[in-house]
């Protein structure tokens, strides 16, 4: 249903000269700014372990053709790289990208300055005897934690971002 929407555009894809009819999956759509940070207009989810976008579509709005509007809300263009990984999949993941998942990847000290508290990076423990060592595996389970946490679109607003859609990709 979603890439019906899409412009078709003629394309060589062998390079041959023969040329096919083929879905423009380059042509993008996304929130402008000024929506996105409409905080009104969006739910807040954890993205729980296994859940695919087409589970929380199916979970929030009770159709899982809806899941393109999950992935707009969160500027997500590749699921591969940006939605959270399953607990496998991100094992395998971090025993692939590390030799050692326990090895220091940084430290970190805590700022505090009146009433707020900054959490700030540091390569090495040179000269801070305060600094906490992070893992390579609490830096990377850290990360999925806050891919996490999406945004979703308002169930009462999705007719109106449905129509607007259509409007935006019949101007091909």
């Amino acid at each position: 249903m979603y890439f019906k929407k899409f412009p078709k555009i003629q394309y060589d894809v062998r390079g041959d000269g023969q040329f096919y009819t083929m879905t423009n999956l380059m042509r993008r759509i996304k929130f402008n700014n000024l929506v996105k940070n409409n905080i009104v207009a969006f739910d807040f989810y954890d993205v729980q372990d296994g859940d695919t976008p087409e589970i929380v579509a199916f979970y929030y709005y009770e159709n899982v053709e809806l899941h393109w509007l999950v992935l707009l809300a969160n500027d997500i263009t590749d699921v591969y790289s940006q939605w959270p990984m399953s607990v496998p999949r991100f094992e395998q993941y971090v025993y692939g990208k590390y030799e050692d998942i326990n090895a220091i990847h940084h430290y970190e000290i805590y700022q505090t300055s009146g009433d707020t508290t900054q959490i700030i990076e540091l390569p090495n423990n040179t000269g801070y005897s305060n600094a906490e060592p992070i893992t390579n595996y609490v830096y990377e389970d850290r990360l999925q934690k806050e891919i996490s946490k999406i945004r979703l679109i308002l169930p009462e607003y999705v007719d109106q971002i449905r129509r607007e859609f259509d409007n935006l990709m019949s101007r091909a």
